[in-house]
């Protein structure tokens, strides 16, 4: 992962990371639900696409419920469309003080593994991306994401010890995906976009950078997402030391890159459902073409989709973008 890093900083071309599953449980025949509750039916959607699309990496389905599901969490598994979490697990001191850190045979955490296990196997041309949730992010679906924003203030010392929980899951998790023999682990942290520099530090960097600690070498790489980060707390993400970057189309991505070091790969951010999904070939190809001229000379940008694509995008768009991006570099 180091040489491949490496390559895509000293590389003349731009690298296209279009994170995507959805498209091949589609192309399979297959629905949401079969996908995020088998590893076998995940694993061939990763497959498909590695095989019917020129991407420079593949990437595991970004689902943000797993790991609260494995807490405990009630989880709504509708037949076509992303799982949500359906009620708050804890509300106090009392209920954190008493969650227990799950073990990694609880809820579909096999099943996530299984589909890692087999694309890292079967996928020899490409590298593939395991993914998990952010820590910030588990907590506030474990706690109820409005009423983190409020506990954090009056109650940070709780909130705190469920981060620290939460942590201790995903560190397990993604040793747990490191030993598959995937590449590296895409973290999604969304909901620390909502919080100030300062805060995102204390509540999310803190506990990412234990993840990042644990795991990143030389032959794994973190990926860290924050697709709610609207500029404020980009300092917080590169502090977390995560080799790559992943940002949400909400931001400016030449300013994003002016404020990155330039050993860190930044990857974004076109719109997955403005562009990909209700975009036509022409306007994918017009804002492809946008985005890569705009970041024209920074090296460490790789272009991507700004989060994981959503049920029903055209595969034409798919191959507009990846075409776009072919006549580009040559």
């Amino acid at each position: 992962m180091k040489q491949f890093i490496d390559q895509i900083l000293q590389s003349p071309n731009v690298a296209a990371l279009p994170i995507m599953t959805h498209p091949g449980i589609e192309a399979l025949g297959k629905t949401v639900r079969d996908a995020v509750t088998d590893g076998n039916v995940q694993y061939q959607a990763i497959q498909y696409l590695s095989d019917n699309f020129n991407t420079t990496a593949c990437t595991s389905i970004m689902d943000l419920t797993v790991e609260a599901e494995a807490f405990g969490s009630k989880i709504n598994l509708p037949e076509n469309e992303v799982p949500s979490v359906l009620e708050r697990l804890v509300s106090d001191v009392d209920s954190v003080e008493a969650l227990v850190v799950p073990t990694l045979d609880k809820g579909r955490i096999p099943q996530y593994l299984l589909a890692n296990k087999l694309a890292a196997e079967n996928i020899k041309d490409k590298p593939v991306f395991s993914g998990c949730i952010g820590p910030y992010s588990l907590a506030g679906r474990l706690y109820d994401m409005s009423e983190i924003m409020v506990a954090i203030y009056i109650d940070p010392e709780t909130m705190l010890s469920l981060l620290s929980k939460c942590t201790e899951l995903l560190v397990n998790y993604c040793k747990a995906l490191k030993a598959t023999g995937t590449a590296g682990v895409i973290i999604a942290e969304p909901a620390a976009g909502l919080l100030s520099n300062d805060d995102c530090m204390v509540y999310s960097t803190a506990f990412v950078k234990q993840i990042v600690d644990a795991v990143q070498d030389d032959g794994f790489t973190v990926i860290l997402h924050n697709c709610g980060n609207t500029g404020q707390c980009t300092d917080a993400m590169v502090a977390s030391g995560a080799r790559a970057l992943h940002f949400g189309n909400a931001i400016d991505m030449e300013g994003v890159l002016k404020q990155c070091p330039s050993d860190v790969v930044v990857m974004g951010n076109l719109n997955p459902v403005g562009v990909f999904k209700q975009g036509s070939v022409e306007s994918v190809k017009l804002e492809t073409r946008s985005l890569l001229q705009k970041m024209a000379g920074y090296k460490n940008f790789v272009i991507s989709s700004g989060c994981d694509l959503p049920p029903h995008v055209p595969e034409v768009n798919i191959r507009a973008f990846l075409e776009t991006v072919e006549a580009y570099n040559s």
